[in-house]
């Protein structure tokens, strides 16, 4: 829809196209993440899980004992963010925070028992939500399309996994 934008009236009109919402790429990748995020919420949280402790569990289900700096750079959050999740996951008993042997200054991060035990709850909940997200896609477009949002990253520099590594 193009629209008309005049500063003074002795000046020519300047055109421009909007943008509509439907089709900008980060309009739809900022809802669909939204809508994915709530139901995923939806379906963790009878466990006792929020969403931002969600994120922290996946990393140290890959690699238990990364440090608190490491998981923050894995998540994408800022330190502050990191310690307060971590906090909150030390009181519900998930995680425990223990000095690093080899350096002091390092807090290395570790799953407990009820920590570890949650995975075998959680993980058909997610992979309920990608079923969800992906209902209608064929193999080969759900494939595609997880190299087409990497590529978005990988377009800002950001490091992410390939349509490969995903599945």
């Amino acid at each position: 829809m193009a629209s008309r934008k005049h500063a003074r009236v002795d000046e020519p009109a300047v055109e421009f196209n909007d943008l509509p919402l439907q089709s900008s790429v980060g309009y739809q990748l900022r809802m669909a993440n939204r809508a994915m995020q709530r139901y995923l919420q939806s379906q963790i949280e009878p466990h006792g899980v929020t969403l931002g402790m969600w994120y922290f569990l996946r990393a140290l289900w890959q690699e238990d004992g990364l440090t608190q700096r490491e998981l923050s750079q894995r998540i994408g959050t800022m330190e502050p963010t990191t310690l307060s999740a971590l906090a909150a996951m030390e009181r519900s008993g998930l995680v425990t925070r223990e000095r690093d042997g080899t350096d002091r200054r390092k807090l290395n991060v570790r799953l407990t028992p009820k920590g570890h035990a949650l995975k075998k709850n959680l993980i058909p909940c997610a992979e309920h939500v990608i079923d969800r997200a992906t209902i209608g896609f064929a193999p080969e477009d759900k494939a595609r399309f997880l190299g087409y949002l990497a590529a978005v990253q990988r377009n800002f520099g950001g490091n992410c996994a390939t349509a490969e590594e995903v599945d």
